[in-house]
């Protein structure tokens, strides 16, 4: 297999081809993809509006056929958040209820070329969803570790897909800890480490201009636990800017649950790395996340764009929840606290700024997280 482009550790600065079948370094670190988009707006004219019109922009071999549900190119919807005009991609759309849909159908395309039979993942729900979701259809089999704490739906989700679901006890943490050691003799389909997941999850980038006429938004306010929706948009608005179509790169909001806030504490003390915290109780499991593995390059991310971190309670999140139930829109608790960070943010934005954020989970996900919190 050839493709242009290469895996590289972000520790050590080794490199491997990008069609080797690893998810980590031989040095046990953390890998970027580097990879150079060929991509002109004329490339997508008259293409079925799905994530892959942007096939170019994707390194995944032409040969290789993508494991889809025909999924993307959500609508971008405007509203009015307390007297401010803002735009939302509503990515609780796609096939399994999120966004996460955007890397585990790049990801798993990739892992099927490579003819990789097994996979395991660690998730708090929706990226588990997803990936059971596409090696359901690619006929790969799937061990999904997940907190036993996790929403019953989501679990019941991921079992009707026939991923083997392994409930740990303990947080977040724990979890992953048993994913990693899963790991070590089945492929590590992680939304985290997997590079391959960062370049679904930059499409977002790509439909959001394309859909704005091919300009970029002044804001972009999401989610961050693991930063897998950010950190892809980071890179989509970055290499849609080196293409030459759009004049500059948005500026990137980061929303976490003030329960579990480990990357705005680092934002706000001005620190390189994010150390983790001790994590508290909050509806937004989804960006509950004590010890994200790519924290560090979140940090950088924001900060290269001239954005910030914001951190919201449980009782902004559920007065959001219910603000966007009165309007028709039924989200996820992690959803909700997402536009509850961007009600926090826009006072701070120009009227002349164009802001876009996201819906970023269906709220048939975890329903009795909203109950509660009512």
């Amino acid at each position: 297999m050839s493709l242009p482009g290469r895996l590289i550790c972000r520790a050590t600065g080794e490199e491997y081809p990008l069609g080797t079948p690893i998810w980590r370094s031989e040095s046990g670190g953390l890998l970027d993809l580097e990879f150079t988009p060929v991509f002109d707006p004329a490339f997508v004219a008259g293409r079925k509006p799905t994530l892959w019109r942007y096939r170019e922009a994707l390194p995944i071999p032409p040969e290789a056929a993508p494991i889809t549900f025909q999924e993307g190119f959500t609508p971008l919807l405007e509203l009015n958040l307390d007297g401010h005009p803002v735009w939302i991609k509503q990515d609780h759309l796609f096939p399994s209820g999120s966004y996460k849909d955007r890397g585990a159908a790049v990801m798993v395309s990739m892992i099927a070329h490579l003819g990789i039979r097994r996979v395991v993942e660690d998730s708090s729900g929706n990226a588990g969803c997803a990936v059971a979701a596409y090696c359901a259809r690619a006929g790969i089999q799937c061990d999904i570790y997940v907190p036993a704490s996790t929403s019953a739906g989501k679990l019941l989700q991921m079992e009707a897909y026939g991923a083997a679901v392994h409930r740990i006890q303990g947080n977040r943490e724990d979890t992953a800890a048993a994913a990693l050691i899963a790991a070590e003799d089945a492929y590590y389909a992680s939304h985290s480490w997997n590079p391959f997941f960062f370049q679904g999850t930059k499409t977002f980038a790509y439909e959001v201009v394309e859909q704005s006429g091919w300009r970029a938004p002044d804001i972009v306010v999401l989610p961050a636990g693991n930063g897998t929706l950010l950190l892809g948009s980071y890179i989509g608005f970055r290499e849609l800017h080196a293409c030459g179509l759009i004049d500059r790169v948005p500026r990137l909001i980061a929303v976490q649950a003030s329960a579990c806030a480990p990357i705005y504490r680092a934002f706000l003390a001005g620190d390189a790395v994010v150390s983790p915290v001790d994590p508290g109780v909050t509806i937004a499991e989804g960006i509950a996340i004590a010890a994200p593995v790519r924290g560090a390059q979140i940090l950088e991310s924001v900060r290269a764009t001239g954005g910030s971190v914001v951190a919201v309670t449980d009782t902004e999140v559920a007065d959001a929840a219910r603000m966007m139930g009165s309007r028709g829109f039924f989200l996820e608790s992690t959803a909700a606290a997402t536009i509850a960070g961007l009600r926090r943010w826009l006072p701070q934005a120009s009227p002349h700024e164009t802001v876009v954020s996201v819906f970023s989970g269906h709220g048939l996900k975890a329903p009795r997280m909203l109950r509660e919190s009512r």
